[in-house]
């Protein structure tokens, strides 16, 4: 079979698929495996009840059961659920948004998808244009996203040590430089891998140097605010005209109805309908008919309050408390696990890369995800990338438990007996 590059770039191996088939495999398969390397959310019991009752109610419905399901949304999404959200945004945060500024997608990976390849590539001018990542490591899924090769930018963070084998990334403002090439900044925040919040100053930082430059923010808000919440931290939610805000339902609990969300000025949200329609034709309608009542009334923002953040912090403490037992008397050090679902481990001079780490580890029926993956845009050569591993607590608190048992024992066998007897060391600086 002979490949576009279009086809070629998509059967190389990637960070996306090898994190979904270890899943799919994993969920299918007959061989225990402690699940620490996906992102799938919990399964909140309080959550689910709602779910299950406001599914119930679309069911014992004949004509609502019949809209959802056997008719087209508009490309831009169901228009009820649009409304309802723009009202909330406007109720809760005072920010000037409306319809007009809402369009949903299929999934929040198929929304930057569209988003990243609409704003960077290449352009009628001449230049090719990239995202830049103004600190890394950052998402996996976006790593393979661009329809070519060269597609983000990156810098390297600030490493900020902290007592008690903690650390904490910061921007390095310092080390961004804008050129032509340019044509969008984006951060996750809560971070994914890292469980990383940057600060409110960062953020506003970050809003004034692209709307310096003449470029959107894009602001990866799937576990932030005001839904799902999963945010241990103080952190302002922001938007204006020059923010694209990308949200998702997946982490509330409704992976499986594959909804995202972008907040953006009109002309952006015009060009992703466009998209949209050409793509597939129309979102899915049932995850915004099921959050619907729950967004108009706002109980949406009370459930992730009373329910969402106080599971997953709880997750959180006891993850971390396991992490330090296990790893007591090695050289580790523990992001500041400031929101999301994952706890960022790095093992400083590691004599193994985290991909070796990674095979060890799936060999014993551990999947996490080698850390690599996550630094896209990053000029080969920093040991750092090749130190440190995503570990998720939303699974059951047994196999996070035996899996950072394992993931510890693992990593002191690597210490105590390296390739060619030689333990590579290097300086936290780096």
């Amino acid at each position: 079979m002979k490949l576009s590059r279009f086809g070629r770039k998509f059967s190389r191996e990637t960070g996306a698929r090898l994190l979904m088939d270890d899943l799919g495999a994993a969920l299918a398969g007959t061989r225990p495996m402690h699940m620490l390397g996906g992102g799938n959310p919990s399964h909140i019991p309080a959550v689910q009840e709602r779910l299950r009752a406001r599914l119930r109610r679309l069911v014992d419905d004949p004509a609502e059961f019949a809209r959802v399901i056997g008719n087209y949304d508009a490309p831009q999404g169901e228009r009820e659920f649009i409304h309802a959200l723009a009202a909330l945004l406007r109720r809760e945060y005072g920010w000037d948004v409306g319809p007009e500024n809402i369009v949903l997608t299929t999934g929040s990976q198929g929304g930057f998808f569209a988003l990243f390849n609409m704003l960077a590539g290449d352009c009628e001018d001449g230049l090719h244009r990239r995202i830049l990542l103004p600190m890394t490591p950052e998402y996996v899924g976006y790593a393979d996203l661009g329809l070519r090769d060269d597609f983000f930018t990156a810098r390297r963070p600030n490493i900020e040590l902290l007592p008690d084998h903690m650390f904490k990334y910061h921007v390095d403002f310092d080390a961004i430089e804008f050129d032509a090439t340019v044509s969008a900044i984006c951060v996750s925040r809560p971070t994914n891998p890292t469980g990383n919040v940057i600060t409110n100053d960062e953020v506003h930082k970050l809003s004034r140097l692209a709307g310096a430059h003449g470029v959107p923010l894009i602001l990866d808000n799937a576990y932030g605010m005001p839904f799902p919440r999963i945010i241990f931290t103080d952190a302002e939610p922001l938007w204006n005209e020059n923010i694209v805000l990308c949200m998702s339902l997946s982490k509330i609990g409704l992976p499986a109805v594959r909804t995202g969300i972008v907040v953006a000025r009109p002309d952006i949200v015009d060009v992703l309908v466009s998209i949209n329609a050409v793509l597939h034709l129309a979102t899915g309608s049932i995850g915004p008919a099921l959050m619907l009542d729950l967004v108009r009334s706002g109980e949406i923002i009370d459930m992730c309050r009373r329910h969402v953040t106080p599971y997953y912090r709880s997750r959180m403490e006891q993850a971390l408390a396991w992490v330090h037992e296990a790893m007591a008397g090695s050289d580790y050090r523990v992001h500041v696990p400031e929101g999301a679902i994952f706890l960022w481990l790095w093992f400083p001079g590691l004599p193994i890369t985290s991909a070796e780490l990674y095979r060890r580890l799936k060999a014993r029926g551990v999947l996490v995800l080698p850390g690599h993956y996550f630094f896209n845009g990053i000029e080969p050569g920093w040991a750092h990338r090749d130190e440190c591993i995503r570990v998720t607590y939303s699974q059951s608190p047994e196999g996070v438990r035996a899996g950072i048992e394992v993931i510890a024992e693992e990593v002191r066998r690597a210490f105590d007996a390296p390739p060619g007897g030689q333990v590579r060391r290097e300086t936290a600086a780096r």
